[in-house]
């Protein structure tokens, strides 16, 4: 733990270099100039702090999220992404819009992970009843199952003429980051603490379920519990700023291969390394192409299929 306080001021030097990154020119000068000081005091209020709040929220959120994720299915290729969850939030998502599209954000995030929950558990009952000869085959089912929620999202988005709607609700972009816009992402925050306080149970209940009943462990709770932690989560960060691929798969996987696997010592550094890397994402995406902006989730999802790729290659000679 001696190098997690450097990390924290890394993470937060990162943090302060994404307040004074973007299309309005902004330094220490302007703000403490005068009439141009006080536009960017509130660009700074209004904006940047927000958006910059939000990346690192969402980051944490969705690292600690693929890390539950992995624990349950006891599988190092499964994240939001990767197992139907995302993609069941963005299909509650579609449902909001069409049936109810004047609820409030707290709402649409319950309705989001509702559905999120639901296919989340048809993902984990899948598992069980599907012989799994290979560690590659669980992603693969979660990719099919979430490619048939995204084509039935895809297919009433396209009926109501909602294609656009959902493309924005979808694509990983924090530009549209405003205050009053992302608070529900602290409820990502508070369900991360909870987690850090339920860790050593995800930890006993990674070792299987026989295993983890034989100590004393109601197993069925704490999966319902990490179920819920994982959909809330996904439901906040897709309702905030649509689907941040990989993230779950990118962090956790990193992390374990120096620290291990107990998550009461991994998941303050799971945590913090999301928040990290999506603020570099964010900070890659607006320097790019600037002034325009590439989508924080284009630039994690080039980065995460890379790291998969690789992950599916380091762990093929061992297979064989």
């Amino acid at each position: 733990m001696k190098l997690f306080i450097p990390a924290l001021l890394a993470t937060a030097a990162l943090a302060v270099a994404s307040l004074f990154v973007g299309v309005s020119e902004m330094t220490f000068s302007t703000l403490l100039s005068g009439p141009g000081g006080e536009r960017a005091w509130m660009i700074l209020g209004a904006s940047r702090v927000p958006r910059t709040l939000a990346l690192i929220l969402a980051g944490a959120g969705m690292a600690v999220a693929g890390t539950i994720m992995q624990m349950l299915s006891r599988n190092r290729f499964v994240e939001p992404s990767t197992a139907g969850t995302v993609e069941s939030a963005s299909l509650g998502m579609l449902a909001v819009l069409l049936l109810a599209p004047d609820l409030p954000v707290i709402m649409k995030m319950l309705v989001a992970a509702a559905f999120a929950l639901a296919g989340t558990a048809v993902f984990l009952s899948i598992l069980r009843r599907v012989p799994l000869r290979s560690p590659v085959l669980v992603p693969l089912i979660g990719l099919m199952l979430g490619g048939v929620i995204n084509a039935c999202t895809t297919f009433f988005a396209y009926r109501y003429d909602l294609l656009q709607a959902m493309g924005a609700w979808t694509s990983g972009d924090f530009s549209a980051v405003l205050r009053g816009r992302y608070e529900v992402l602290w409820v990502a925050l508070a369900l991360t603490v909870a987690a850090y306080v339920a860790a050593d149970r995800f930890t006993v209940a990674g070792m299987g379920e026989d295993f983890s009943t034989n100590l004393g462990l109601d197993h069925r709770k704490v999966v319902g519990l990490g179920l819920v932690i994982v959909s809330m989560v996904t439901a906040s960060v897709v309702v905030t700023a649509g689907i941040l691929p990989f993230i779950g798969l990118i962090v956790p996987n990193l992390v374990s291969m120096v620290m291990g696997d107990r998550l009461r010592r991994t998941l303050p550094w799971i945590a913090l390394s999301g928040a990290a890397l999506v603020l570099v994402c964010d900070m890659i995406g607006r320097l790019v192409n600037a002034p325009y902006e590439i989508p924080v989730g284009s630039v994690l999802g080039v980065v995460g299929s890379l790291f998969f790729l690789n992950l599916l290659l380091r762990r093929r000679p061992r297979a064989a």
